[in-house]
């Protein structure tokens, strides 16, 4: 009778699990799903609205800054008040959003109204994190990131495709519906998910303590390596992410639906990435699995240099973003580990705030910079690509140099 109650606890304990991880895969995945599965409607979007390239990429733009400036909000608070009430409302905010963002009848509404959908979307993003952090550290987090980089390297591959899919019987309008229903839908799985930060371990300093917390972080050194390191291969992917709509639709006359095809392709790098990195962690030092990272991304951005102005055409350009892309599956959770590993649980989401502000602001400011052909060359979006992988190492060696991780 033990063992069957014992075979019971542990079957219920791996159901929840389960169930906890995809919650909060499915809510940390709000970025991807925000920003890639309009994706395929930037040029349509461009022309309904009579809008410019860099003009309508500030739709990105915003939503990216909105992705970081809700991070900086949301994570002191959830160290205060918990977890699960500030993700909850971030997520119903963001369903009501992304409704509005159907009826936007102008671009400049809807840089608004994508500015809002990032703040209450970043709320489950940061909150995500900190979730992992009361719950695991050191390797065992990285493990668990790396998981979760499953959840985020499906979301990329369906965002663009069932966009495409959308567009085919209506316009960007419906895709930003289809946004509202999911949102509607983590809505309802938040009410299952327990809270992991108990009240006595709550920070109880209030907006002064915050800040002061942040200005900690902003002075470690180790931490700020780990993030901006994280940051600038994040950028390189979202300069791939803002410049290859115009880039293999408008230079390469590639179809929405072939576009979104390419970019799902990409996707599943990430999370074949992001698998072997889980494989490898306790067998190999995270610190090591973020150089190869890095080193695989800078590879991408020198390929695609190559390939952009020594006129190789799509046969060269599509396998540089594939290393690009795929080198997400091992710098972010590796990075995300070695910044949040051995932080105190009250001061868990703010650490992931800033984590996150500098990994959106720093992909933020990318987005505008592809657009400045106008959408006719490629050569910007290589440029940025390079140089955002490049500026990864260095800013890794520089601030973090001498420090040797446990995991």
């Amino acid at each position: 009778m033990t063992a069957i109650a014992e075979r019971t606890r542990h079957a219920a304990g791996r159901a929840e699990r389960i169930r906890v991880f995809l919650i909060l895969g499915a809510l940390s995945a709000i970025g991807p799903l925000s920003i890639d599965m309009y994706l395929p409607a930037l040029p349509k979007l461009t022309r309904d609205l009579s809008a410019g390239p860099s003009l309508v990429q500030l739709t990105l733009t915003a939503c990216m800054i909105g992705l970081a400036a809700g991070q900086v909000i949301a994570g002191p608070i959830s160290d205060m008040w918990g977890r699960r009430r500030p993700m909850f409302a971030g997520i119903a905010i963001y369903t009501v959003a992304s409704l509005a963002c159907v009826v936007a009848p102008n671009v400049e509404l809807l840089v608004a109204l994508r500015l809002i959908q990032g703040v209450s979307g970043a709320a489950c993003i940061v909150i995500s994190r900190a979730v992992v952090r009361d719950m695991h550290d050191g390797p065992a987090a990285a493990r668990f990131f790396s998981l979760l980089m499953l959840v985020n390297g499906i979301a990329p591959v369906a965002a663009p495709v069932i966009g495409a899919q959308v567009l085919r019987f209506t316009d960007w309008r419906g895709v930003f519906g289809v946004l509202a229903l999911l949102g509607l839908l983590m809505t309802l799985s938040m009410l299952g998910l327990r809270e992991t930060l108990p009240a006595e371990q709550r920070h109880t300093g209030g907006l002064r303590a915050a800040v002061r917390t942040f200005g900690e972080l902003c002075a470690d050194r180790i931490f700020m390596g780990y993030a901006l390191a994280g940051g600038f291969a994040f950028a390189a992917m979202f300069a791939y992410i803002s410049g290859s709509p115009f880039v293999v639709q408008n230079i390469y006359g590639l179809s929405p639906q072939d576009y979104s095809l390419i970019f799902a392709v990409n996707s599943l790098g990430i999370v074949a990435f992001g698998q072997v990195s889980g494989l490898l962690v306790g067998r190999v030092r995270l610190i090591t699995l973020l150089h190869a990272g890095l080193l695989v991304s800078l590879a991408g951005g020198v390929l695609l240099l190559v390939a952009v102005f020594g006129g190789l055409g799509l046969p060269g350009v599509l396998p540089a973003l594939f290393l690009v892309v795929s080198a997400i599956g091992l710098t972010l959770p590796n990075s995300t580990a070695l910044a949040l590993t051995g932080r105190p649980a009250n001061v868990a989401g703010s650490a992931s705030a800033l984590f996150g502000l500098l990994q959106y602001v720093v992909g933020a400011l990318a987005a505008p910079l592809v657009g400045l052909a106008g959408g006719h060359s490629a050569a910007p979006m290589a440029i940025v690509i390079a140089a955002s992988a490049a500026m990864g190492i260095v800013l890794l060696a520089a601030l973090a140099r001498g420090h040797r991780p446990a995991g």
